[in-house]
């Protein structure tokens, strides 16, 4: 079996073709230059798909694209093809547990915290008023105007916007080009750094180690999905016999449910769609069923 989108097929919202692209630092330079409108010079070679948690015993983020500039100012990359309707406070979880890495043990100065972008590239507008970029920084309700300056940014892009005269002309085409990122689309554009970019997404797609490297993800990935499939059905009959329940004890039910999950995502079903089949098939509120969701959905 083959995955359902070969590499040259990919553009830049597929997570693997966007930590290949951006693990090169003049790819993630050209990049965070375009988004935040100035110079950008890159101390540390970028981190892609980076492992963070603040303890054992809570949730881990896998980061896309983690980077650090000359000025010690931190940038997390993400790219997000679907609306799980929780970016914004997924934004939040993220920038927690990023800030949590970036102080020494005993250091009690938090004026060293370093300033933190949290970047998200989206098909999709989650406020709804067709910009294509929505910055937010900490701001006092009572006087306008008035910031926190925590040194905290996050940033939503959205590829769809319809506010071409609000941003740059190369913004505009950056974005398209995330969207489709192919030699067509990167023709159309005259910013050049794009076609810079362009270069590298045509070596990528034409080399045969990536290539292996992305088969041998995508054969993990669904190793992972049967894995847990099997276990949950495993454990359901298996506690299931032993304590006289028809779904199984809590732990093989929830393997069960975290298989639905991953069966519907491969069939390209909803959110909405998925929460409503486990609500009927394990008995769930919308509640309990949109936690597991959000618990299980990969970020």
């Amino acid at each position: 079996m083959k995955p359902k989108k070969s590499l040259k097929d990919l553009n830049l919202l597929d997570r693997f073709l966007f930590a290949e692209e951006m693990e090169d630092p003049d790819n993630l330079r050209i990049l965070l230059e375009i988004i935040l409108g100035r110079e950008i010079v890159l101390k540390y070679e970028p981190q892609v798909e980076m492992e963070r948690r603040n303890s054992p015993m809570y949730r881990f983020i896998r980061l896309d694209v983690f980077a650090r500039d000359m000025e010690r100012t931190v940038y997390d990359t993400e790219v997000q093809k679907r609306n799980t309707r929780n970016l914004p406070k997924r934004s939040r979880f993220y920038q927690g547990v990023v800030d949590g890495k970036l102080l020494e043990p005993g250091e009690i100065d938090f004026n060293k915290l370093n300033d933190v972008y949290i970047i998200t590239i989206a098909p999709f507008d989650i406020f709804g008023m067709d910009k294509y970029i929505y910055t937010f920084r900490m701001t006092c309700e009572e006087v306008p105007g008035l910031r926190l300056e925590d040194g905290a940014v996050r940033i939503f892009l959205n590829t769809h916007g319809k506010n071409p005269d609000e941003v740059s002309p190369e913004l505009v085409e950056l974005l398209n080009y995330i969207e489709n990122s192919n030699e067509q689309t990167a023709n159309g554009c005259k910013s050049q750094r794009i076609h810079e970019l362009q270069k590298r997404i045509e070596a990528i797609k034409s080399s045969e180690e990536v290539s292996v490297k992305y088969m041998q993800e995508w054969e993990e990935r669904e190793l992972e999905k049967n894995d847990a499939r099997d276990e949950g059905r495993r454990e359901g009959l298996q506690e299931g016999r032993q304590e006289g329940l028809q779904e199984g004890h809590r732990e093989g039910r929830e393997e069960g449910i975290r298989a639905l999950i991953f069966d519907n995502l491969e069939e390209q079903k909803t959110r909405e769609q998925i929460i409503g089949k486990l609500m009927r098939r394990f008995s769930l509120t919308e509640k309990e069923a949109g936690d597991y969701y959000e618990k299980t959905v990969p970020h």
